[in-house]
Formats: structure tokens, C-alpha cells, sequence
């Protein structure tokens, strides 16, 4: 049967309405400046390079609590537009169309929608209000950054941390390597990008999905 045979579905789909993450590095805080300033300036790093991307895909391992991984293509386009495809025999579509981020379960017919700003990954689709706002340096080097993102005021967002690496052939110098994802169900995610293409042709309807619900309906 399908790979998805293999898979507890609940904990996998209760891991991607959480949002999606291995685990956070330890990293050696650098010294510079005073403590506020750095991790403004830090903050603004990070920003800049998730708003410097166009466009960027890169593969991916998604791993959830129990240790369970799949793999699959992560398409992103600014601004907030974002494909999670998973390999075959996983009948799950994860699609951000820039407004909302939905979960597509062919195998049950399933959608499942919500607003960006309810979602982890809003860090990820809209760096400068999420970032900005609600983000703290966890650790970091010259080499390095671990940036938490949540909202103290809405728990039931959840929480992301965003793990940086410097290189200068990413767009503003700075390559998002993993994050970690956890709802308020306390539903950790992992997830690991390589292989990082930018600038690459990608058009708009990758980010539409067939709605299996009603057969006839067009792709959203």
C-alpha cells in the first residue's frame, strides 16, 4: 500500500496543521553589541533574507514527535506564496496561496484552511510582521542564527524557530537551513531543507490545488 500505510495519519496531519519543523543547534552567543541592539539588528538580518528570496525550491524532510520523516519538494514565491509537495504515495498537499495556508487530504477528501497570521509559518510568509514583532534570538555566532518566533498574546499560534546559516550565494547572504514547529498541542515538526534553488521560474498556478471535495470544481 501506500507509504501513508506506514505513517500514524493522526500524528503526521496533527504535525501539519501545526505547522512543519530537527532540532534546534546549540550555538555560542557572539559578542558585540549591547544586548537590545544586537538582537534588533540580528532580527533585521534574518528579515532581509527571507524578503531578499523571489523565488526558491529545495528539497525537504519533514520529521514529526515520533520520529516518523517524509520527503518532498517545498516550492516558495514572494510574497507569501508556499508549496510543500510530498513524495509519492503521501496523498497530503500543503499550499499557501499568499492570503491562507491549506491542508489538502486526497486520500479522505479532506481541506482544512487557515490565515497566515494563524499559522507558524507566517514567520516564514511574512518575515517583516512576524519577525519584527515577534521574533527572539535564541543563539548565535558569526556563522549562525536561531530565531524564535511567537506571540505571547495568541499561544494558539504556536511557535517556530528559524535556523540561519551564513552564505553568500543566498539571497541576502543568509540560507534558512531548518526550522522547528510547535502548536499548541505541544505537536513538535522538523524540517530540513538542501539543495536550495533560487530564482527559479514558478509560476503562479503552483500554488492552486484540486479541491477533492466537489470533483467538478475548478483548482483554487
Amino acid at each position: 500500500m501506500t507509504l501513508v500505510k506506514h505513517i500514524t495519519r493522526k500524528p503526521l496531519r496533527a504535525a501539519l496543521a501545526g505547522a512543519f519543523a530537527v532540532a534546534t543547534p546549540v550555538l555560542a552567543l557572539a559578542p558585540a553589541l549591547p544586548v537590545a541592539a544586537q538582537q534588533q539588528s540580528q532580527l533585521d538580518t534574518a528579515a532581509k533574507a527571507l524578503r531578499a528570496i523571489t523565488t526558491m525550491k529545495a528539497d525537504f524532510v519533514q520529521t514529526d514527535r515520533q520520529g516518523q520523516a517524509i520527503k518532498g519538494v517545498m516550492t516558495l514565491k514572494n510574497p507569501g506564496k508556499i508549496r510543500f509537495q510530498y513524495q509519492e504515495g503521501v496523498p497530503l498537499l500543503v499550499v499557501s496561496n499568499g492570503k491562507s495556508l491549506t491542508l489538502v487530504d486526497y486520500e479522505v477528501n479532506q481541506v482544512q484552511r487557515w490565515p497566515i497570521k494563524n499559522s507558524p509559518l507566517g514567520a516564514l510568509l511574512d518575515p517583516s510582521r512576524d519577525i519584527a514583532k515577534f521574533g527572539k534570538v535564541v543563539d548565535s555566532t558569526s556563522n549562525a542564527l536561531s530565531i524564535e518566533v511567537r506571540d505571547p498574546k495568541r499561544p494558539e499560534f504556536g511557535v517556530i524557530t528559524l535556523i540561519f546559516i551564513r552564505n553568500a550565494n543566498a539571497p541576502g547572504g543568509w540560507q534558512l537551513t531548518n526550522w522547528v514547529a510547535l502548536d499548541s498541542q505541544n505537536h513538535r515538526t522538523t524540517v530540513r531543507l538542501t539543495n536550495h534553488r533560487y530564482g527559479v521560474a514558478v509560476a503562479n498556478s503552483a500554488f492552486t490545488y484540486k479541491d477533492p471535495r466537489r470533483s467538478s470544481r475548478r483548482p483554487r
